[in-house]
Order: C-alpha cells, then structure tokens, then sequence
C-alpha cells in the first residue's frame, strides 16, 4: 500500500466518566479537521462504568483497520483500552500516530473501582514496532495516575514521556481545554 491510497484519518478516545465534549478533545478535532484530517471523538459505552470487552469493541468500531494514514489520541483509562485493542490485531499491522495521554498499564491507588478493568494491564511488548510516531505525555502533577506510572508505560514502549508542567490530570477541572502538545506531536501547530 502506497501513502495516499487511504486518506489520513485520526480518532480521539476519552477515558473514564468522560465523553466526546469533555476536556480538550473537542478542540483537538476542530484543529485537525482544519488541516483536513477527518477526525472522530466516539463516546464510549458507559463511562461511569467502562466495561473492558464493551471498550475495546467500541474502540475496534470506530477505529477499524489501522495503517500508515491512521492516527490514534488516546487519554488515561482509553490509552490503556487503545493498548489493548492493538494488542488484539493480527499480524501484520500498523499504525502511523499514537499519542498517549496521563497512559498507564498499572492499577491506580486513587481510582481503585477501576482495578477490575485494569486487571493486569497489557503486555505492550513489541507494539512499538508497528507504530511509526509514537508519543507519550505526562504532567508532573497528576493527581490520579502516579507520574512513574506513566514513565514505565512509555519505557515499557521504548520511549520516554513528555512532561506538561502543571496539566494535573489534563482535565477542564485543571484548566486543560486546548493540548499544544498533543497537536505538536501530532506534526502540526494550533490554529
């Protein structure tokens, strides 16, 4: 498959208690849909009370089949269900941006209702071999998932985290409406 025989597309998934309209997921989609990449942010089932085989379904609809042309933005419990979905997909594939936001694969002293879903994580080993960009960002004040969390998710995949001074948990409740960095890893300056 040569570039260009699919146009670019990217998809943005929301985390826990979260929806398409919540944080700085809209503003992501209106930046990239500026430039001409199609952009989806899907509300999955049941935020209050995510469901693991329910997630990665509703990831698997709206994301489809991945390559070089597909972008994926995931934040906090969705990068985890992204991780998963991946996980899932037969050899060969690729996928040509990931951005993981406040990601992790360990449970979370601060959500504990959440151990069910996190369970024992993913095993992440080798996924970076089929992603071309990869980024993983961080704050250095997340209230919610411990900042060495996010570090072993991004050693786990061979990177290491972009810290955001400040960004908390990159919530509207923090004051994260817009991502610069998210936009910038994404190869592309806000408009």
């Amino acid at each position: 498959m040569t570039t260009g025989t699919t146009q670019r597309r990217a998809s943005i998934i929301h985390g826990y208690s979260a929806s398409p309209e919540d944080h700085w997921f809209g503003w992501l989609a209106g930046q990239l849909e500026a430039v001409g990449i199609p952009t989806t942010v899907p509300a999955l089932p049941n935020p209050q009370e995510p469901d693991q085989v329910q997630w990665t379904e509703a990831v698997r609809a709206e994301v489809g089949t991945v390559d070089e042309n597909s972008t994926i933005v995931a934040h906090s419990l969705g990068c985890l269900t992204v991780l998963r979905y991946l996980r899932s997909l037969p050899e060969p594939w690729h996928v040509g941006t990931l951005v993981l936001v406040s990601g992790f694969v360990d449970q979370l002293p601060a959500l504990p209702e959440l151990n069910a879903y996190i369970g024992d994580g993913c095993d992440v080993e080798g996924l970076s071999n089929h992603i071309g960009r990869l980024t993983v960002i961080r704050s250095d004040s997340d209230p919610l998932v411990p900042v060495g969390h996010t570090d072993r998710l991004a050693n786990l995949l061979g990177t290491s985290a972009e810290v955001v001074p400040g960004a908390g948990h990159f919530l509207a409740s923090d004051g994260v409406t817009s991502l610069r960095e998210v936009l910038v890893a994404l190869g592309h300056s806000p408009r």
